[in-house]
């Protein structure tokens, strides 16, 4: 896949980035080293490898999954500008 200078002017409109007229061909080398990159990574045989989630096997750690109030209702709110019982006040949005 090759990233020609109307591709690069895309990207960058899509994405909302500001890009100088200057800087597009050094863009658009960039992109295509990144890709060509990539394009390596396809290259390599991955077909007897199971993913991992880490390099250490273990197991995740379990809880029961009970519905509560943590239990300490009072330092939840400690740090908020404004509360009522143990309840977050925000000014009214929708009129």
């Amino acid at each position: 896949m090759s990233v020609d200078e109307t591709t690069v002017r895309r990207v960058a409109r899509l994405s909302r980035i500001k890009v100088k007229d200057e800087d597009v061909p050094r863009l658009a080398g960039e992109l295509n080293a990144i890709l060509h990159w990539i394009e390596q990574l396809n290259e390599v045989d991955v077909a007897d490898i199971e993913p991992l989630t880490s390099v250490v096997s273990m197991d995740m750690k379990k809880r029961e999954d009970t519905v509560n109030d943590g239990h300490y209702p009072d330092k939840v709110t400690a740090n908020a500008p404004a509360s009522e019982d143990n309840f977050f006040m925000v000014p009214k949005v929708v009129e």
